[in-house]
């Protein structure tokens, strides 16, 4: 059942309006209802997706399993829970503001990536075949090839605009209409001919509509979807339900066209004139320094559209002068995400992502760097650092050595030929720089991988874990891992516990006789509960464990724990991770038993539990088949 029909059906089953309240924890779905009577418990418990549903203290619980957070999304999008009077609440992690933007941004590009890798890899092959006098621009091949290759590129603001209306839950077809009005031909035309005419703006109302050219750009339709599911959502709640269909379009439409094109759109194209004329001082001052700062901070300017606010530059110093000396960072940063990017590829487990990860890399190597930025060195941030990094020193070694460019071309490997320097072998000295160093600082510090729900064993509750060039496959013994016991207890059999989930995990059952979580292993602390109930942890070796303390005790909100471990520490085996009061957990009605889980048993070819009765830190528990 796809996950829009099963949400559907949960809906249903309890009806709509009997929903009170709306939450989910680790592995299911979590509401209050009005009338207990009213939901449909058998037709529930058969649904395929759902594994049991029942009442547990007075609150319905329908227990899904690992992709319970992609299902608690389509509830709250059908039940339009920011809209309504239903409490919602959903457990997450305080992140600061340019994690939760970075991370909107990595969301809104997701569902774009396939589009945006079909495209980039055409792209690329169609400068292979022009290179190598395969195909001749004015063929019509060339031209067919050009198209595909361009589709996304060109109207990059119409995909963004249903991915961002679906991020920011708004209406998809009026956010297609403000990418439509960023590509209206009066605004497209006008902006192409500007330097010809000296019209750059249209007058509405004495204020300046500026012609801008918004092929390609990024920033301006998503913050304009942004400010436009505020502006929908207040004229919707303002207009009488018979009148919605023909004003709250309509006002919506004459509020957002305006808005954008006067003030949100051409915020790129102001902030890139004044980006244009730093990077013209720096270059001015000092050269290698200039590069430095240029090559490193370029890809934020992609990120925001203000890239092309350079190219002016270029063209200028190279009418002027025969070669651009700012050029070279444009080379430099786009082969340092290449080599990021093919870092993530090395480090990624998820065959699929993998593949997307490969095919990315390869084409930022052509020059088209957005696959590789947008759909994996953004989404795991680090790559994206080092990238930065990389391709800044990469152009002020370049830039040290005389280097520059001749032509203004696709920064690419096949752009090469129009790059000069001092020495040619500056020019190879530098992008290996770029490449290698992006490349060799992921592979260093690693990413934090997000395992598809189906890629998780059954638990479903244990958390992303990061992926570090220990956890490869290369890096793990031939022979069995023996893990030991987190828990100082008594083992039960994992199969009777009540909870239909761990039941059916691979690991074992133990109840505490001291009330700790010990570390079974050398390793790290992956994700730290925000209610420190449960511990996901990673040893040296790449095997992923997930403590989960009690039944339930989610509802506890943290209170009778205590953590002595922070998210991402270094742990050793035998270090207390956790403390938590058995007999007060108890009294409060809440089993005891902690479910110990093999959360990646998918990588192995069996995990066997080798102790029985009592169980102590320091004795094996689990054999691990590798």
């Amino acid at each position: 059942m796809k996950t829009e029909d099963l949400a559907k059906e949960i809906i249903a089953n309890i009806g709509q309006d009997n929903i009170t309240y709306a939450t989910h924890c680790a592995t299911r779905l979590r509401f209050n209802v009005k009338d207990e009577s009213l939901v449909n418990l058998k037709a529930l418990d058969r649904l395929e997706g759902v594994l049991r549903a029942q009442f547990n203290s007075g609150q319905l619980q329908i227990i899904i399993g690992a992709k319970v957070k992609i299902v608690f999304d389509a509830v709250s999008e059908r039940l339009d829970l920011e809209n309504s009077d239903i409490e919602v609440k959903s457990v997450k992690q305080k992140k600061n503001v340019i994690s939760r933007v970075v991370e909107t941004i990595a969301g809104i590009f997701g569902p774009v990536i396939p589009v945006l890798i079909g495209c980039g890899m055409v792209k690329s092959v169609l400068a292979i075949l022009t290179t190598m006098k395969l195909l001749e621009t004015t063929s019509g091949a060339y031209v067919t090839f050009n198209l595909i290759s361009d589709l996304i590129f060109y109207f990059f603001p119409f995909f963004l605009a249903v991915s961002a209306a679906k991020k920011f839950k708004t209406n998809e077809y009026l956010a297609v209409a403000l990418a439509g009005a960023y590509m209206y031909p009066t605004i497209m035309e006008g902006a192409a001919k500007a330097a010809e005419t000296g019209i750059t703006s249209i007058s509405f109302f004495g204020l300046p509509l500026l012609l801008v050219n918004y092929k390609s750009t990024i920033i301006p339709i998503i913050l304009s979807v942004w400010v436009m599911s505020y502006v929908y959502r207040f004229v919707d709640k303002r207009i009488p339900d018979m009148f919605k269909i023909l004003f709250v379009p309509m006002l919506v439409l004459f509020i957002m066209v305006p808005l954008g094109l006067i003030a949100i759109g051409p915020l790129g194209t102001y902030i890139g004139k004044g980006v244009a004329a730093v990077v013209t001082y720096l270059y001015t001052v000092n050269g290698v320094i200039g590069s430095f700062l240029f090559g490193t901070f370029r890809p934020i300017l992609i990120i925001f559209g203000m890239h092309y606010a350079i190219t002016p530059i270029n063209s200028q110093l190279i009418a002027e002068y025969g070669y651009s000396v700012i050029s070279p960072a444009n080379l430099t940063g786009n082969l340092a995400q290449a080599g990021a990017c093919l870092g993530v590829f090395f480090l990624l487990k998820h065959k699929a992502s993998k593949s997307s990860a490969l095919s990315s890399g390869v084409t930022a190597l052509f020059g088209i760097t957005e696959p590789a930025i947008f759909g994996f060195n953004l989404k795991y941030k680090r790559p994206f650092i080092c990238a930065m990094l990389a391709g800044g020193i990469g152009a002020a070694y370049i830039n040290f050595w005389g280097g520059g460019a001749t032509a203004l071309i696709l920064p690419g490997i096949l752009a090469l030929p129009t790059y000069i320097a001092d020495s040619y072998i500056h020019i190879i000295i530098g992008i290996a720089i770029s490449i290698i160093l992006a490349m060799g600082a992921v592979l260093i510090w690693g990413i934090e991988e997000d395992i598809p729900a189906t890629a998780n064993a059954a638990s479903g509750d244990a958390p992303a874990t990061p992926v570090s060039p220990g956890t490869s496959e290369a890096a793990r013994p031939a022979g069995p891992l023996m893990i030991c016991s987190p828990i100082n207890g008594t083992i039960k059999d994992i199969t009777a516990i009540d909870d239909p989930i761990f039941a059916l995990g691979s690991g074992a059952a133990i109840e505490s006789v001291d009330g700790k979580v010990y570390a079974p292993f050398n390793g790290k602390v992956v994700s730290l509960f925000p209610t420190r109930h449960a511990i996901g942890l990673m040893s040296d070796e790449g095997v992923e464990m997930l403590v989960h303390v009690g039944i339930n005790t989610v509802k506890l909100k943290g209170k009778h724990f205590t953590a002595h471990v922070q998210q991402d520490q270094i742990i050793r085996q035998g270090d207390v991770l956790l403390e938590y009061d058995v007999e007060a957990i108890r009294a409060a009605g809440y089993d005891t038993v902690v479910p110990v889980i093999i959360s990646n048993t998918f990588d192995y070819q069996g995990v066997e539990q080798v102790a029985a009765g009592r169980v102590a830190p320091t004795e094996h528990l689990l054999r691990i088949q590798v």
